[in-house]
C-alpha cells in the first residue's frame, strides 16, 4: 500500500504543490514583482496560475510565513530612531509612527488619526511589546513634543 504524501497542513486541498505557492509569495516579497510578471516566470516553468490565484496565496500566506520565518531572523538592535509623519489615507490625514534600529531593520509602526501623547503612548506599548523583555537602551526622537513626553510616562509606568 502507498503512503500518502507528506504535505505541510495549510496547504491541504490546494491545486498547486507548496513549493509552487511558497515561491510565487516569496518572489513577490522580496523581489517586489507584479502579480502578472510572477505569471510570466512559472509559465516559463510550465505551469498556468492566474495572476488573481498568486494575489489570494500572497494574502492567505504571507502571515503565515513571517510567523515561521521570524523565528530565523536577526533581534532588533537596542538603539531605536521614532518618528512620525502624515499620509493620506482615503482623504484622510492621519500619523504614521514608525522605529527602526540603528541597523535599518523595523521595530514596529503604527497609523493613528490623531497626534498626541495617547498616540505615542500607544506606539511605544506597541513597539515595546514586540521587542521583550527589554527597554531599548537608547531612543533618538525627533522634535513633536508629545512623544517625548509619552515616552517619559512610559518610562514612569514600568521602571526597569
Amino acid at each position: 500500500m502507498t503512503r500518502p504524501i507528506a504535505r505541510d497542513p495549510i496547504y491541504r486541498r490546494r491545486r498547486f504543490e507548496g513549493e509552487t505557492i511558497e515561491l510565487c509569495a516569496r518572489w513577490y516579497i522580496s523581489y517586489r514583482l507584479s502579480y502578472r510578471d510572477l505569471v510570466a516566470m512559472m509559465a516559463e516553468r510550465g505551469l498556468t496560475v492566474s495572476h488573481t490565484t498568486i494575489l489570494r496565496w500572497v494574502i492567505r500566506y504571507v502571515p503565515e510565513f513571517e510567523k515561521r520565518w521570524n523565528r530565523w531572523a536577526r533581534r532588533v538592535n537596542f538603539s531605536w530612531r521614532v518618528d512620525e509623519t502624515y499620509i493620506s489615507v482615503r482623504g484622510k490625514w492621519h500619523y504614521l509612527y514608525r522605529a527602526v534600529d540603528k541597523h535599518g531593520k523595523t521595530v514596529d509602526f503604527l497609523l493613528r488619526p490623531d497626534r498626541g501623547i495617547a498616540a505615542a503612548q500607544a506606539f511605544f506599548r506597541k513597539a515595546l511589546a514586540t521587542s521583550l523583555p527589554r527597554w531599548p537602551r537608547k531612543v533618538t526622537l525627533d522634535g513633536h513634543a508629545a512623544s517625548h513626553q509619552g515616552l517619559r510616562l512610559l518610562r514612569r509606568e514600568d521602571p526597569k
